[in-house]
């Protein structure tokens, strides 16, 4: 609500109410979780000071379950908005041509195994449930990956090598916290399952945040594939499933934990690892770096 000329969030109680003030001017993205309502007057504000608004679940990251992959937050824009276009405009400087996109998308794998080697190296819980990088078998698979992306002639035989990965992953994770007989599916009532297909969502829900913040379309993808219009969320989200998602899914189902004890403990790890920072990291270097010729410069002070 807008009161006193400030953007504040009210939280009602049967004894008092409590008053939040947003700092809309440096604020860029509000997330609206379940159960939230908004007064014009402080869209109207926050629409001044360019703000995004966006519905999300709770936690700040959407599940959308119920919704189409291309839709799985409703944004509102300020109707004069002028945030940079730079990385929608280098984003497709470089998608067009396969071979840059290609490079993209060895980009991102390489981050995506870089951020598992920080996050299970550094990890103290992920180190007491068994997760930690001195496994052989983890690098052996981790050296293969590296050496069969690098070598990849195109983006279906990056698929393939992460899907190879990903089923050593699975069983390494399976075998540490005796979970029998594990089978990935993502129709399946058992916990490990579960789990892994609602912390992937959570996942989704990062990435897409990332991208419309960026203003980057979620069309654009660069190795899921061209025709699906929700796929730059996917290749954006696996730059952390594996380091977060899957791990705690298993640990979470060994535990026999409720589903909003899992949600909890994923959304507390993407935020002690940073996940979405790294995410606005990795896409940026992307938009900014892949396809634009050596000692070119940014061009500055335009709106265009």
């Amino acid at each position: 609500m807008q009161k006193d000329g400030r953007v504040l969030y009210l939280t009602e109680a049967k004894k008092e109410n409590q008053y939040f003030n947003i700092p809309i001017a440096n604020t860029t993205v509000l997330l609206l979780g379940n159960g939230t309502s908004i007064t014009q007057a402080a869209v109207r504000m926050l629409a001044q000071a360019g703000v995004l608004i966006g519905f999300s679940g709770g936690g700040g990251t959407p599940l959308y379950m119920a919704n189409s992959v291309e839709h799985p937050v409703e944004w509102m824009t300020p109707q004069s908005e002028y945030r940079p276009t730079e990385y929608l405009q280098g984003w497709l400087s470089f998608w067009f041509d396969d071979s840059k996109r290609l490079e993209a998308a060895k980009q991102f794998q390489t981050a995506r195994i870089e951020y598992l080697h920080t996050v299970w190296g550094k990890d103290k819980d992920l180190k007491t449930e068994g997760f930690s990088m001195g496994d052989s078998k983890i690098e052996n698979a981790l050296t293969t990956f590296e050496q069969r992306t690098e070598q990849a002639p195109k983006s279906a035989d990056l698929l393939l090598t992460e899907a190879q990965l990903t089923k050593v992953l699975y069983k390494f994770a399976a075998n540490n916290t005796g979970i029998q007989d594990f089978s990935r599916q993502h129709q399946s009532t058992d916990k490990a399952n579960d789990f892994l297909n609602h912390g992937n969502y959570l996942a989704y829900g990062l990435a897409a945040t990332t991208l419309w913040v960026l203003g980057i379309p979620h069309g654009f993808a660069v190795m899921h594939g061209k025709t699906r219009r929700g796929a730059l969320v996917f290749d954006i989200a696996d730059l952390i499933k594996d380091a977060i998602v899957l791990p705690w899914a298993f640990i979470c189902a060994k535990e026999n934990a409720s589903e909003q004890e899992f949600r909890q403990q994923i959304l507390q790890k993407f935020t002690d690892h940073k996940a979405l920072d790294f995410m606005f990291e990795q896409v940026k270097n992307v938009a900014l770096n892949v396809g634009r010729p050596s000692g070119r410069q940014d061009d500055k002070g335009s709106n265009s």
